[in-house]
């Protein structure tokens, strides 16, 4: 039996259940392998007869010593409980003098001639007819290697052997390779002194010589009709002998021996294929005279492997089919000297291992090898009717016996005995090897298929585990609860084994029987399971207290995971017991939701009152009581993925009330955590805690507004929405689960925007104290000095404000997660809350501008506002940490920048950027509603004189009231102040010419470098000259002096191309830089530089273009 098949108390019956499969033994009970004390002490007196009376050279894996042999045998009775014949020490004295004292055997030699090979060929033919002669001779006491040995070797077995006792073969007529297959027993009385002989000859008949010719086929076999002639007539050839001594030869030998020649002639006469025996006639034990040989040895056999295994089992070790060297030994002489066919020894193996296999433990693996010999040897009248009835009741018996093992697979081969698979294996492949032997088909024919049965004993089994563990499971206290546990308790183990049976045991019987047992264990058991769940709601139903509640739904996660082991709907043969199963625990779903609601908010409850308010380390920001909370929502999530309801529009009824009560919880946990805040902070004087104690509360929401929007992957809203397509008008989820959470995002979003801002606020005031003290510090303070106050300020704040502060609510703009970033139902993008960053910076540029507005006359204040301005900007980048680029560079920032860069800039500057300006105006001015007038500039390095001819004006507007106008032109070099020793020019008046050439030449002695600068130009004012008022401003034209041919370069300026400049009027609205420069009253060139450019302006503005122009 195989070592886990078990004793008392290893079913599950309990200690008491007797041994395994004594219960199981349906059909037919194997013999005992216990015998009588008189049974035993035949066998006992058979074994050491056949140790003292062993013949032959020991095999290499036996034991040669008979001395070691009587000592095993001596030494068995000794084992107490274990021994192989139960015999007493002075038992075993007696029978062993008994056994000296009985007749010996007669010995004998059975002696097999099989064939021969390369025999010479005698006959003319070339053949020969060969035929043996072969005996024993007694009485040769010589050395193997003397001269008298040698001699009697020489001999023919006629000459040594009397004639009574010499055994011969049958003639095998013309062949070089006969074959006789011819047994011979040749007894004999000393092995020591004895020797086989054999002798082979060439049968010779009378042939007259015209016989001999007509076989005659070379000059080989003419020599041989010579040679004949010369013989007697009717004398055989001698072919060669083998001569063996008895003692040398094995207990069986199966060999080819060469044969030896009598001369030299021949050296080489070929090979003989013999095979030898010693056996016994005549045993003179009571065994042997009262018994058959075959029933002897099966027991003798028996009680020796059962000794052998229940040694192993007195060392705790488990026997592998090998028996130790003295009982093989032993066995091997009993079947010898009994001369047992190797059917008969295979068969007395198979009874004997089938009926130790069903009480004792060793692998079922060593009934293969005499299931395969029975079956390469049947023959079924070799049999007699009481072995054919013995060899048909132990297949009956071990069939009957393995299917009892297999019903009872789980607790005779269970899984934390590693070997266990393979041992169940094992057996079965006995199974299957027997019911194909040929034996079973004759002698079991009424048996079913090996398949059939085994699927039948597995589902009796499976049936009888069921009630088993139910009774196992069974409450010592009567009550709903404790019926709901043990009823959990049973479709977990139930669960355990379908896993077992998918992974392990299904493999196992579908490749040696092809049988699903999964398949069959799961629709078994799932049909007995839906049976008592059913049984057991139906009572608890009217009682649903929330410990009830929470006993079902464990039932009901357990049912669920029982259910998806099944086979899927499309692959079913019927319907399933639990098909719907959901549906019974119904009226449960209330008590479910309130219960993880309940849970949750116990549990937030009591880690906000347990929050210190205080970062868990450098990496995390947030406190303990976030940590919990991100838990508690885990759980529920957990709790709704467990739940998965299979009707679509429940379960997004249910999922609706988780959605719900994840938000309600997470507002519940913002007021608790506020709350918490204030109480610790209250009655503190450190400002610097209770501010810590904000940005851990801050933390703490943020972390709330993470978890929250993971919400929809937990809750799988995208699976859900597809299978509520067909029962939910469109777009219902959308407006109910993503409002609901879009609601209480937008609640986290306002409270982490209240804690941001009240932190942004404590940092806004000292801002603004440092800006306004940046602009009275004396003047003789450097800019970049003034600005150092305001930066460590803001180095020590923010340092401390990202020391305590999570990223998205320090730097960065918090977002709402992808499934909310636009309004489901609008499509409007939705925005999460501002960092600190952008809110403090949003305020300071805000409290620049105010500054910089109120110090618009002060270039050196606003000087410092700039330079304070593009270090905040490095402040807030920080590096690439801080605010992004797009993020600092807004309108507001770009339009103040503008300002200061104006603001700072000394009033010729300005008048400098004036120009440009205009410049840039020109350049970009294509259309010529005003006239246009047409010049050739150029510049002379080695003169330093600018070349200016005033060609011509077109398309100038009528300013007169006659409809015409008298233009001329001014020229004037821009900045004053680059140029100031140039005075004015002008050209000649032309009287009512709207299109008028003037082709005049005008030269300005100047250097080239202020001609290079920013702004340089060539001021063309167009002038209708008015007899009795001022003139009126036809248009100006901007040249750019860095553009003139000949300034940049040696090379004096060839063929200078004509320049044709467009008109232009002053901006109507005021250019921004003229206001700046107005608002510096104390700057005598400033006004009047702006004076006369508001004049010209308000020229202009007299004079609009007619329409069309």
């Amino acid at each position: 039996m195989d070592p886990s098949h078990g004793g008392p108390g290893d079913e599950e019956g309990g200690p008491g259940a007797g041994p395994p499969g004594a219960l199981l033994w349906e059909q037919i009970e194997p013999t005992s392998h216990h015998l009588s004390p008189e049974e035993r002490a035949l066998l006992y007196e058979e074994a050491l007869y056949t140790v003292l009376y062993r013949l032959g050279q020991p095999e290499p894996t036996h034991v040669g010593e008979s001395s070691e042999l009587l000592r095993y045998l001596q030494e068995l009775p000794t084992l107490l409980h274990h021994q192989a014949f139960r015999m007493e020490p002075r038992e075993h004295e007696q029978m062993l003098q008994q056994v000296q004292e009985l007749e010996k055997p007669i010995f004998c030699l059975k002696a097999t001639v099989k064939q021969a090979k390369g025999i010479l060929g005698k006959d003319v033919s070339g053949f020969s007819d060969p035929y043996c002669l072969l005996g024993i001779e007694q009485g040769v006491g010589v050395p193997g290697d003397s001269p008298g040995l040698q001699q009697r070797q020489k001999a023919v077995v006629r000459h040594t052997i009397p004639e009574e006792q010499i055994h011969r073969t049958q003639v095998i007529t013309q062949t070089l390779n006969p074959v006789w297959d011819e047994t011979f027993i040749l007894e004999f009385e000393d092995i020591s002194n004895a020797s086989f002989r054999l002798d082979m000859w060439d049968m010779d008949t009378v042939e007259s010589v015209r016989q001999k010719l007509g076989e005659l086929t070379d000059l080989h076999g003419l020599r041989r009709i010579f040679k004949e002639v010369r013989k007697d007539k009717g004398q055989d050839d001698f072919l060669g002998n083998v001569v063996l001594r008895l003692q040398d030869l094995h207990c069986r030998e199966d060999q080819w021996y060469p044969l030896e020649p009598c001369t030299e002639t021949y050296p080489d006469r070929g090979q003989c294929h013999l095979q030898f025996q010693f056996i016994h006639k005549r045993r003179d034990t009571v065994a042997s005279r009262s018994q058959p040989s075959y029933t002897v040895h099966l027991r003798l056999l028996q009680q020796l492997v059962s000794h052998e295994v229940t040694q192993h089992q007195a060392g705790s070790t488990s026997w592998n089919g090998l028996l130790s060297p003295q009982a093989a030994t032993v066995l091997f002489l009993h079947s010898t000297q009994k001369d047992l066919s190797d059917f008969h020894q295979s068969m007395a193996q198979w009874l004997a291992y089938s009926r130790l296999y069903q009480s004792l433990e060793f692998p079922s693996s060593c009934l293969l090898y005499p299931i395969t010999s029975i079956e390469y040897q049947w023959i079924q009248g070799r049999l007699k009717a009481e072995q054919l009835e013995e060899l048909a009741a132990s297949f009956s018996s071990l069939l009957a016996y393995g299917l009892s093992l297999i019903r009872r697979f789980r607790s005779v081969f269970p899984l934390s005995v590693s070997d266990s698979p393979a041992r169940l294996q094992s057996l079965l492949r006995v199974l299957v090897q027997m019911c194909k032997m040929k034996a079973f088909g004759e002698l079991c024919p009424e048996r079913g298929p090996l398949p059939r049965l085994v699927t039948e004993a597995l589902q009796t089994g499976t049936t009888e585990w069921f009630h088993l563990k139910q009774q196992q499971y069974q409450p010592m206290v009567q009550g709903m609860l404790e019926a709901g546990k043990a009823l959990l308790n049973l479709v977990q183990d139930i669960i355990g084994d379908l896993h077992q049976c998918q992974r392990t045991w299904s493999k196992i019987f579908h490749n040696v029987l092809k049988i699903d047992l999964f398949s069959m264990a799961f629709l078994e058991l799932q049909w007995l399971v839906a049976k008592r769940v059913q049984d057991h709601i139906a009572v608890v139903s009217g009682a649903m207290t929330p410990e009830m509640g929470e006993s079902l739904f464990q039932l009901y996660v357990s049912l669920k995971e029982l259910y998806q082991l099944g086979p899927v709907l499309s692959e079913r043969d019927g319907v399933l017991a639990l098909d719907g199963f959901h549906h019974w625990f119904q009226p449960a779903i209330p008590s479910w939701l309130q219960k993880t609601y309940s849970v949750a908010l116990e549990r937030v409850q009591r880690s906000v009152q347990m929050d210190e308010l205080v970062p868990l380390g450098e990496l995390t920001k947030h406190s303990t009581s976030a940590v919990d909370l991100s838990t508690c929502f885990a759980q529920i999530s957990h709790t709704a993925q467990q739940l998965d309801w299979p009707d679509p529009e429940e379960a997004f009824m249910i999922t609706v009330k988780f959605v719900e009560d994840t938000c309600r919880l997470a507002l519940v946990y913002c007021s608790l955590i506020k709350a918490r805040a204030r109480e610790l902070s209250a009655g503190q004087k450190d400002q610097g805690q209770a501010a810590n104690m904000l940005c851990v509360v801050v933390n703490d929401m943020e972390q709330l507004r993470l978890v929250i929007g993971k919400l929809p992957t937990q809750l799988a809203w995208e699976a859900l929405e597809q299978r509520v397509g067909a029962v939910l008008e469109q777009g219902q989820l959308q407006n109910t689960l993503h409002a609901q959470l879009q609601g209480a995002l937008a609640g986290l979003g306002h409270e982490i925007r209240t804690g941001v801002r009240t932190l942004a606020e404590q940092l806004e005031v000292g801002i603004a104290k440092h800006i306004q003290k940046l602009v009275g510090i004396k003047e003789s303070v450097l800019p970049e000095d003034a600005v150092l106050p305001l930066m460590k300020f803001l180095e020590v704040k923010l340092c401390y404000m990202n020391t305590n502060l999570v990223q998205e609510n320090f730097n960065r703009a918090s977002p709402l997660p992808p499934p909310l970033s636009f309004c489901p139902v609008s499509g409007i993008p939705l925005h999460g809350h501002p960092s600190l960053l952008t809110l403090l910076w949003t305020h300071t540029l805000t409290v620049l501008a105010e500054v910089a507005a109120s110090q618009r006359s002060c270039p050196l204040a606003s000087s410092r506002l700039k330079i304070a301005l593009q270090n905040l900007e490095i402040c807030f980048y920080a590096e690439g940490c801080g605010l992004p680029p797009e993020a600092l560079r807004t309108a507001t920032f770009q339009a103040l920048q503008r300002d200061l860069e104006l603001q700072a800039a000394s009033s010729r500057e300005l008048i400098q950027k004036y120009f440009c300006s205009r410049i840039q105006q020109q350049a970009e001015t294509t259309y010529e509603e005003l006239g246009a007038v047409t010049v050739k500039a150029s510049y002379r390095a080695s003169e330093q004189k600018l070349h200016v001819e005033l060609l011509s004006a077109s398309s100038l507007l009528p300013l007169d009231s006659n409809g015409s106008s008298d233009p001329f032109v001014q020229l004037t070099l821009e900045p004053r102040h680059e140029f100031p020793e140039l005075a004015l020019r002008e050209t000649q008046k032309h009287k009512k010419d709207l299109h008028p050439l003037f082709d005049e030449t005008f030269e300005f002695l100047v250097p080239a470098e202020p001609c290079q600068k920013d702004g340089a130009c060539l001021l063309l004012t167009v002038l209708d000259h008015d007899t009795l008022g001022a003139d009126d401003l036809e248009g100006e034209a901007f040249l750019p002096l860095c553009s003139v041919p000949g300034l940049t370069g040696t090379v004096e300026p060839g063929d200078v191309p004509q320049t044709r400049l467009p008109l232009t009027y002053p901006a109507p609205n005021g250019d921004p830089i003229l206001q700046l420069l107005e608002s510096r009253k104390g700057d005598r060139e400033a006004q009047v530089f702006v004076r006369l450019r508001r004049q010209r302006a308000k020229q202009a503005s007299q004079h609009a273009p007619w329409p069309g122009r």
